[in-house]
């Protein structure tokens, strides 16, 4: 390991021998200066891991060295040694940006501490969470093969998405590969256990998991009352990057409840969310709804209507009048103009605001170079989709909102997967154009690689024609077509898409905030 220098300025140098010692024998490389002055000259002229200042020197003093040190290198750490207790002096430091302060007298071993949390932090948190990792890594192997329920798989794709996350701070390209292979072979096995299960949760919903129909009637009306209520759906949200932005949400925000359900199949925006505001099964919107309900194969838009099946979804279960409004969010123009007219808005008991941004965001990276590059992966997704957030009109909202007395509600419709496996499927010019799903006559794939719903009516699904079946693309494969199999691949490879099953599309954050 390269050794560790340290920079150390006290007048009083001498009486630190023994400190100074006392780091020799640990393996660190001090050099020490009198004044403030020196320090700086020293600082310029060699490379120091770590500098320690003496805050009442001659001359320069100790913020004022400084102040002049972060001015050369604003990246070496600065440890202000102090006898001054006092408050003024306190903000003062932490004002010019040290990193940590210690009170005369100070004994070897605080100082030891210090140098390791600030020099080799890194490494101790890097060995400790990789060793931590590997522990897990056993456990969340052998849960695998357990006969798992949706909580606890709930609970699996929580700590898969918990690894990652920190993992991700770390430069250990071995972990993470690892890593990735346990939640390739976790979407293995859910995808399993979605096969064997998901018609039995639509025949018994009692034993089934919260679907997407569900969701306004378990999870929004109970919470109706004198407080009026924003239910935020921010389309194509997955887990992680919910995990993201929630500690900003939290600044403004106490939360209340952080849940999940499953998204419905097909996890795109029409079946998906048309299902949420609707609260019914794709089939059952079909038949109360022949005029608005579009199929697939329908031209036009595919969720043009989610306002009227809100409306109608409050009449059904709530058997009362309910004053409402909904928004759809497409650009940041469209995010501004809601913002400016929100006080019109706190007389409802309910405001839905739909924030297209994430899903629009995962269109443009299949379509736009720059946003495959800016995109490139997972990690890099997130990412984007935080500088986003930080920078919305929906947070400008949430701010706004967290000073009233209200209640909201943040969700989102299905997630998305990064697809690398191609699946070839053949089907006739009708079947739809969706990379994750396909519904079609006489659907030709290997059955291996698909779920394949021979009968969509046991899914609540519509049928189109006598032969219609439902093919769902597994784990991170996506299909394409054998005539034209190298475009497909060349064009959709690594994109971000959605439609069939993984952990990645079904399991959905739900979160209610209250004002602090």
């Amino acid at each position: 390991m390269q050794e560790t220098t340290i920079l150390w300025a006290d007048d009083e140098i001498d009486l630190l021998k023994p400190h100074i010692l006392f780091l020799n024998e640990k393996g660190y490389k001090v050099k020490t200066v009198t004044n403030g002055t020196d320090a700086v000259d020293a600082f310029k002229s060699d490379y120091y891991d770590l500098v320690f200042l003496d805050e009442n020197m001659p001359g320069l003093t100790g913020l004022e060295t400084l102040s002049e040190i972060k001015s050369i290198n604003n990246d070496v750490p600065i440890v202000l040694i102090t006898k001054n207790e006092e408050e003024p002096m306190m903000e003062d430091a932490i004002g010019s940006r040290i990193d940590d302060y210690l009170i005369k007298p100070v004994n070897p071993k605080q100082i030891l501490l210090t140098i390791k949390k600030l020099t080799e932090n890194k490494r101790l948190v890097t060995e400790k969470t990789t060793m931590a990792y590997q522990q897990d890594f056993r456990s969340l192997g052998m849960t695998l093969n357990d006969n798992l329920s949706y909580q606890e798989w709930v609970d699996v794709y929580k700590k898969l998405i918990y690894w990652e996350l920190e993992l991700e701070r770390l430069e250990d390209a071995g972990m993470h590969e690892i890593l990735t292979l346990q939640k390739a072979e976790a979407n293995v096995q859910f995808c399993k256990f979605i096969e064997k299960n998901y018609i039995d949760w639509l025949k018994n919903p009692d034993t089934a998991p919260l679907l997407s129909h569900q969701l306004f009637k378990k999870k929004v009306f109970p919470k109706l009352d004198t407080t009026p209520v924003f239910f935020i759906l921010i389309d194509n949200l997955r887990y992680d990057q919910f995990r993201i932005i929630n500690p900003i949400i939290s600044e403004y925000f106490r939360l209340e409840e952080e849940d999940t359900y499953y998204s419905i199949l097909p996890t795109a925006t029409q079946y998906a969310r048309n299902a949420i505001f609707a609260g019914l099964m794709p089939l059952d919107m079909e038949k109360r709804f022949p005029g608005m309900w579009q199929n697939d194969e329908d031209e036009g838009g595919k969720n043009l209507h989610e306002e009227a099946f809100l409306g109608d979804n409050i009449k059904r279960m709530l058997r009362r009048d309910c004053k409402f409004s909904y928004h759809k969010i497409l650009n940041i123009d469209e995010g501004r103009s809601l913002n400016e007219s929100v006080n019109n808005l706190m007389n409802n008991e309910l405001n839905v605001v739909v924030y297209n941004f994430v899903d629009m965001l995962s269109h443009a990276r299949t379509d736009m170079q720059m946003i495959r590059e800016l995109a490139s992966d997972d990690a890099a997704y997130r990412s984007l989709t935080l500088s986003w957030f930080e920078h919305s009109p929906l947070l400008d909202l949430l701010k706004f909102l967290s000073q009233k007395q209200v209640k909201v509600i943040i969700t989102t419709d299905h997630g998305t997967i990064r697809v690398k496996n191609p699946s070839k499927i053949i089907g006739d010019r009708n079947t739809n154009t969706n990379l994750r799903y396909k519904q079609g006559k006489n659907l030709n794939f290997n059955a291996k690689e698909v779920f394949h719903i021979r009968n969509p009516h046991d899914a609540m699904l519509p049928k189109l024609h006598v032969s219609s079946s439902f093919a769902f693309a597994k784990e991170d494969s996506y299909f394409v077509y054998p005539n034209n199999y190298n475009h497909f691949v060349n064009f959709y490879n690594e994109t971000f898409q959605h439609g069939g099953i993984s952990l990645e599309e079904m399991i959905i954050p739900v979160v209610t905030y209250g004002v602090k």
